[in-house]
């Protein structure tokens, strides 16, 4: 199965001058074509032309960048920094599987809306302006959904944060360590 979804995965060579060749349309593309391809839920690797690394991180990076240095950023400096922050750190992988989780529930609850729109529209495509609208409208409530989930899973982190905190204490207590001196002046 894997091998169907390789063979019918587009594949983007990145040469040295910065230039991607699309293998399957035989022609160079812009990082506005890529961006399209995401948009239209296309599969793809981009590769370096020389090496064959995988740079299809990278490149997907680099279109946030464009798109965050564009037009309104959907990041403040703030979350920013703290998602820099979580490099390095012990919970780093816990971090980056946490956002996705989200990222994923909120794509859910849009599909789900969108499937429920379609149904009410009888069939007809739920377009750009037609989200604006609806979201004009139940952009409130959908905050607020989406605040109490948020709530829901910031509880849920702290409660298990503090049981892998006491089971420490516990664990650790069975085993003799000497005691910390305190300076005490």
């Amino acid at each position: 199965m894997s091998s169907a979804k390789n063979s019918t995965e587009r594949l983007i060579k990145k040469y040295p001058n910065r230039r991607l060749y699309d293998t399957q349309t035989s022609s160079y593309i812009t990082l506005t074509d890529v961006k399209q391809l995401v948009l239209d839920a296309d599969e793809f690797t981009v590769v370096d032309a020389k090496t064959s690394e995988d740079l299809t991180r990278a490149i997907l990076l680099q279109i946030i960048l464009e798109e965050e240095a564009n037009g309104a950023p959907m990041f403040s400096s703030a979350v920013l920094a703290q998602i820099i922050r979580y490099y390095g750190h012990a919970m780093q992988g816990m971090m980056g599987s946490y956002l996705e989780k989200n990222v994923q529930a909120f794509t859910d609850i849009q599909n789900k809306f969108t499937s429920n729109a379609a149904g009410a529209l009888e069939g007809k495509p739920f377009s750009p302006e037609m989200w604006t609208q609806f979201m004009n409208v139940q952009g409130p409530m959908m905050q607020g959904m989406m605040n109490n989930y948020i709530d829901q899973s910031k509880n849920l982190f702290m409660q298990m944060q503090e049981q892998m905190q006491n089971q420490s204490k516990v664990l650790f207590s069975a085993f003799p360590f000497p005691s910390v001196p305190t300076d005490k002046k």
